[in-house]
């Protein structure tokens, strides 16, 4: 049978403290038993993702999904994380469209999130070993993507029963296995060009590889891949549906009150007092704090006269969506080799090490810069005495609200590098299989500001000096002045290493009814080490729009990790097969805890089997959420109820976009989990295999922080995180990592494919992966009622109600070809959006299904000569509207959708042995 997908759940079905008693004492029987056990002759087996045991038959108790290479190729993809975009179990992974957010942490970090339960809820493995998690302290701890040597995978293995009691209980949503080639011979070379229909973004690859060697004849195989690939950027400016979304329209109140010409941020002393004088701007009344002599004008197209947005009836309002970027410029390159060694029949000798680098260059809007200015050097302001109002801080200060066009946009070139290093042997010793390893892995991370970025101290001096005019064209002094105080310097420097030593053996010990009773034991030794190192000039708090954290420095953390399991398969009958597992993980200065798995796999017939598993599991807080440095960060704009009350509930007084400080926490717990699947593979002929996979999972002492809009709207509870200045007035919101509440997720995957059926007019098979989401929803914390994001956008994303990957396959011959299409269904909008001008909610929004289709064919000319074209998004479907104000991308989510538009490629490979 086809391997497929997964299930789990929160009900305790049977006492797990039990069954791990029961699991050693199994062991132990049958290594006793095993002692007597009559010799077996070995049969071809294979091992998959999910046991440590080899078998004759691929599909266990646990659900695994399997992609080959073929499946890529015809896809059209050509890294981990566009292949991983088009599993249907994946969502809300991170990615190049979502992390351009100047300031947004871990930018250039590519993950996976499996189940939707958070990317460092997902095991990321290299050929069944670990790798080094992206160094960049924040949110999020995984490996990413982008380290992995695409042009060498030979298949991917999804593991989608979470909590692996084999390769590590963290894995509470699922495990990816990227297996890649473990022998080559001759020489191949590929390349792969793409470019969109309306431009940008466009494609180039070149991957050569080449091996020598026949580990049977030869008694060894050495091979080298590597791979290049280049993108080019992307910008609004270059997509039609950009105004189309008519993003000023319907969201002017999520654009930016920073314009050039500056806005003038009065006081609310201020503007009373003006009011009182009777001051107009161009002949009308001032009715808001904020205000812009050039509005109505407001020097289009960028800066935008929008009583609705977020500069109101009385300034100008700055569209960013029509000067920013939706993908960056990248270049990615990697290499991977492996040598194996026969050292005589029973031993091998292997090593592997793989370099990467992912280079994404970040071009966003130009600088916001909030400074202050003497009411006397504007004109239109100098004669009204405004100095006069002693109740303010400083007397006749003006607060501007800047764009620094005249210095370019801004600009960083964010580096992320991968090393990894692993030699071991493997083979049979006295009837046991085994693999020992060691395994050396590396991430760094650069983060360099190249344009844009200036200091702040010189810059708030030319403007108090005149060089620098906020409210017009600069001088070519100023102009020249400005160039002279940019930022060119790398401002992060993180570093995560990973030191692992691990084992695994496993032999048959006695015959069953069904097969060999087989034990599997194993373990690992890891060290885990991160660097975080902030510039000097980072830390002197004076680079405008990059600002220190407060109490920012740089951070040097480590710790071991102890891991050991056992793993027993009982093929009790011909028909049934229990799987049982415990695995016990030990986190220094963290705890431990003992995981025990529990799986059956009832096949009554060939052609219906039944399958099932439940297990628990454990993530310990990542070195991030224990020791990383303060974070700076804002909300969206939200109203604040205490200063709403004294302001007559006047949302464009009261309603802003508060700062936030997010903060690690030392003293976390481990989260726990519990999860169960049930399912069933039936193949009503030999063309057809159909599955369904019930899966449930609940987690508990989440380690999350508390939503900002969460806070606000219930200052009561929370009002002790809301840090107020001497007036009242938010000074930040304190986000803090905390073992808190739940999280419960269950849903089906369904799976149908046709293995092919042989027709005149060629061979044809097809293929569908899906996943029915049946529950999503989170608790804040223990007793709080639970919030669902399932088909509706909640605080930071949505869990769409159903997804799925279809493809069509035809063959004929030396001719191919694959239709595809990937689908996630409809869902309720964010709709909690204000606008800060009029007080009024964003108009309700559902947002509409997004159905992407390809298409690829393939001709192989001769045995050595194969060419592929291919279209992907055939119909240029845009990103559907959504009003959401989590990302900072609006009009769209961009976790999810691709901006590209229709996109076309073609591809040549040449190989010989």
């Amino acid at each position: 049978m086809s391997k497929q997908m997964n299930s789990q759940h929160s009900v305790r079905p049977f006492p797990l403290r039990l069954t791990a008693h029961a699991v050693l004492l199994l062991l132990a029987s049958s290594a006793v038993q095993a002692q007597d056990a009559t010799p077996v002759k070995p049969m071809a087996r294979v091992e998959i993702t999910g046991s440590a045991i080899k078998r004759v038959d691929s599909e266990s108790a646990l659900p695994v999904q399997v992609i080959s290479r073929d499946e890529i190729l015809k896809a059209g993809v050509t890294t981990a994380s566009e292949l991983l975009a088009k599993v249907a179990a994946n969502v809300g992974g991170l990615s190049d469209g979502i992390s351009i957010n100047v300031g947004g942490d871990q930018r250039g970090f590519n993950s996976a999130n499996l189940r939707g339960l958070g990317t460092s809820s997902t095991l990321i493995l290299l050929n069944g070993r670990r790798m080094a998690n992206f160094a960049s302290p924040g949110d999020d701890a995984g490996v990413d993507l982008n380290n992995i040597p695409a042009a060498a995978i030979e298949r991917v293995e999804v593991l989608l029963d979470g909590a692996s009691a084999l390769y590590g209980t963290d894995a509470i949503g699922g495990v990816i296995n990227f297996i890649t080639r473990k022998d080559f011979q001759g020489f191949e070379a590929s390349t792969y060009w793409g470019r969109t229909q309306e431009g940008g973004a466009g494609k180039r690859t070149l991957t050569l590889g080449g091996g020598v060697g026949d580990i049977v004849k030869d008694g060894y195989n050495i091979f080298a891949v590597v791979d290049q690939q280049h993108t080019d950027s992307l910008f609004t400016s270059q997509r039609k549906f950009i105004p189309a979304l008519q993003i000023p329209q319907r969201l002017g109140h999520l654009l930016s009150s920073y314009t050039d010409p500056a806005n003038i941020r009065l006081t609310s002393n201020q503007r009373d007092y003006l009011q009182e004088q009777g001051f107009k701007i161009n002949g009308k009344p001032i009715v808001n704090r904020l205000i812009n002599f050039s509005a109505p004008n407001c020097k289009p197209p960028a800066n935008l006269y929008l009583p609705a947005g977020t500069g109101g009836a009385n300034a100008c309002t700055y569209d960013y969506m029509g000067d920013t970027e939706l993908y960056p410029k990248s270049d990615k390159s990697s290499l991977l080799t492996r040598a194996v060694f026969q050292i005589n029949p029973d031993h091998q000798f292997y090593a592997e090490s793989t370099w990467s680098q992912a280079k994404t260059y970040y071009v966003a809007s130009s600088a916001r810069v909030t400074g202050a200015i003497n009411y006397k050097l504007v004109p239109q302001l100098a004669n009204t005495g405004l100095d006069k109002l002693t109740d303010d801080d400083v007397p006749g200060e003006l607060t501007l609200r800047m764009r620094l066009k005249e210095a370019g946009n801004r600009t960083s070139e964010l580096t992320s590098e991968a090393q990894r290093f692993v030699m071991g042997f493997t083979g049979n010793a006295a009837g046991w299989d085994y693999d020992i390893g060691l395994n050396q892995s590396v991430n760094t991370v650069r983060d360099r500001d190249t344009h844009g970025y200036v200091l702040y101290d010189k810059l708030i001096d030319g403007i108090n000096r005149g060089l620098v005019n906020p409210f017009g064209p600069s001088s070519a002094e100023g102009v020249k002045y400005l160039n002279g105080i940019q930022v060119n310097e790398e401002v992060r420097y993180a570093r995560g290493t990973m030191t692992a030593l691990d084992f695994k053996a496993s032999r048959p010990l006695m015959r069953l009814d069904g097969g060999d009773l087989s034990l599997a034991v194993g373990g690992e030794l890891r060290r885990e080490r991160s660097v975080f190192t902030p510039s000097a000039l980072l830390m002197s708090d004076n680079i405008n729009n990059d600002f220190a954290p407060e109490g920012g420095k740089a951070t040097q953390d480590s710790r071991h990790v102890e891991g050991i399991y056992a793993e027993l398969l009982a093929p009790m009958t011909k028909e049934l097969e229990a799987q049982l597992a415990l695995r016990h993980d030990r986190y220094q200065g963290v705890g431990g805890a003992s995981s025990p798995k529990l799986g059956l796999r009832y096949q009554p017939s060939k052609d219906l089997l039944f399958r099932a598993s439940v297990g628990s599991g454990f993530r310990a807080p990542s070195l991030s959420d224990l020791y990383r440095p303060t974070q700076y960060s804002s909300t969206a704009t939200l109203p604040d109820p205490v200063y709403c009350a004294d302001n007559d509930n006047d949302l464009s007084v009261c309603a802003d976009n508060w700062n936030t400080r997010r903060y690690s926490n030392p003293n976390l717990k481990p989260e726990r989990s519990r999860q169960y699947t049930m399912g069933m593979i039936f193949e009503p002929s030999r063309n057809w295999t159909l599955s369904i996979d019930y899966w449930s999972i609940k987690r508990t002492n989440l380690i999350s922080e508390i939503g900002d809009d969460v806070i606000l709207g219930n200052l009561s509870k929370y009002g002790n995180l809301v840090h107020r200045d001497k007036d009242g007035y938010i000074d930040y919101i304190e986000l803090r990592k905390e073992n808190r509440g739940a999280q419960k997720a269950t849903g089906l995957d369904l799976a149908m494919e046709l293995h092919g059926i042989k027709t005149d007019w060629g061979k044809l098979s097809a293929r569908m992966l899906g996943t029915l989401m049946l529950d999503s929803k989170l608790q804040t914390n223990p007793g709080d009622v639970y919030v669902s994001n399932l088909g509706k956008f909640v605080t930071e994303g949505v869990v769409q109600r159903w997804r799925h990957r279809l493809s069509l396959n035809w063959e004929q011959g030396p001719l191919a070809a694959t239709l595809g299409n990937t689908y996630s269904a409809a869902y309720n909008d964010q709709n909690s959006a204000i606008n800060i001008d009029n007080g009024s909610v964003v108009a309700a929004n559902k947002v509409k299904a997004y159905s992407l289709w390809d298409m690829s064919a393939s001709y192989a000319v001769n045995k050595n000569l194969s060419v592929r074209g291919g279209v992907q998004n055939i119909f240029n479907t845009a990103p559907p509207y959504s009003n959401q104000a989590n990302f900072f991308i609006s009009g769209y989510d961009p976790s999810y959708t691709d901006p590209r538009g229709r996109f076309f490629y073609v591809s040549a490979q040449y190989s010989f042995k």
